[in-house]
């Protein structure tokens, strides 16, 4: 007769957080390493080229895109998933397609989100994960990294602040890593800069739970031209 483990863990939460670790693992396979998100675009354009002015562009770029747009674009998500209501999650796969202009920067979310929801339901064996997917190429949807951050949450059992924690830390930190093969920036630099930006995650995440679907959205223009001008660069590191 099997009993509860020794050391009084909750097998739940373990089992979530596990899952949502694994996610967002840069030894998942999401093709997210190949993407630097316009953050090579930038630095062509010579906008990014130190430390200080990439602690710019991630304080002023990169956490209003996830506080406005990416968070709670999953947050909306993981909620539809719930039903789920099909027609919301479709909807909000639209929408997450329609607020990236560039088309480098929809292409990279689109095959981010495909791999993942993908993974998820091939990993995990999830059914709705399985059904998402059929959806989606059914009724032509475009996938969405947010969106498909939402499933995972969802597949994993996990709560949705530890999800928009999961969406969060992994939209710094792949921006820090490809910073690290553009910039001259050491890991203790971009440590430094990772922590300053996780610092300020509770205050993202709960502004983004409390955005209503009609609210969301965010541009840098710069970021768009950046990311168009890079898709005809004569040499490039990334895919984005």
């Amino acid at each position: 007769m099997n009993s509860a483990p020794a050391t009084g863990i909750d097998a739940t939460p373990a089992a979530w957080i596990v899952g949502l670790l694994q996610a967002g693992d840069s030894y998942y396979p999401t093709g997210g390493y190949s993407h630097s998100f316009g953050l090579e675009g930038m630095v062509q354009e010579g906008i990014v080229r130190d430390r200080a002015t990439l602690r710019s562009f991630v304080l002023l770029s990169v956490l209003p895109a996830l506080r406005h747009a990416e968070l709670p674009l999953a947050a909306q998500a993981w909620r539809a998933l719930a039903g789920p209501d099909w027609a919301a999650v479709a909807a909000l796969s639209h929408l997450s397609s329609a607020l990236k202009s560039p088309r480098e920067l929809r292409h990279a979310s689109e095959a981010i989100g495909r791999q993942r929801a993908e993974l998820a339901a091939n990993l995990r064996g999830s059914p709705l994960a399985r059904e998402f997917v059929r959806r989606a190429a059914d009724e032509g949807w475009p996938f969405s990294a947010a969106v498909s951050a939402a499933l995972e949450g969802r597949v994993c059992g996990a709560p949705l602040a530890a999800v928009l924690g999961g969406v969060y830390y992994a939209g710094v930190a792949s921006i820090l890593a490809a910073a690290m093969k553009v910039l001259r920036l050491g890991q203790n630099a971009s440590q430094a800069l990772l922590t300053e930006a996780l610092a300020a995650a509770p205050e993202h995440i709960a502004a983004a739970l409390a955005t209503p679907v009609e609210d969301i959205g965010w541009f840098n223009p710069w970021l768009d031209i950046a990311a168009a001008r890079h898709e005809a660069a004569d040499s490039r590191l990334f895919i984005s």
